[in-house]
């Protein structure tokens, strides 16, 4: 028993070290300055992760067969409409998502 919990002790020492170490190591390499490669893609890659996402969420929508589609059509309005109106996108993605479920658990049964 004694074993398990020093050798879980250690995985859990091992773990914490690294993952200090990774979330340190940027501010060890980039200490006078960040280069414009990493600055771009700061700026680009969360649009793309976002398009990715709808693209992925949208991936098995069935145009031929109720509901249609109607559900994520309506939900991703709602999601431009609100995030046109009050630029949140933490409010527009829950918002969103609020209002998808609503749609599939009481409208389109």
């Amino acid at each position: 028993m004694m074993i398990d919990v020093s050798r879980s002790l250690a995985i859990i020492m091992v773990t914490a070290v690294i993952t200090a170490l990774i979330r340190f190591a940027p501010f060890l390499i980039f200490h006078k300055g960040t280069p414009k490669p990493i600055l771009y893609l700061g700026k680009v890659l969360p649009h793309a992760v976002m398009g990715m996402l709808v693209v992925y969420c949208l991936k098995n929508i069935s145009v031929v067969s109720a509901p249609f589609g109607v559900p994520e059509c309506l939900a991703i309005l709602f999601v431009v409409i609100i995030h046109k109106w009050k630029h949140n996108t933490l409010l527009s993605i829950g918002g969103g998502t609020l209002c998808y479920m609503l749609l599939v658990q009481m409208v389109f049964v």
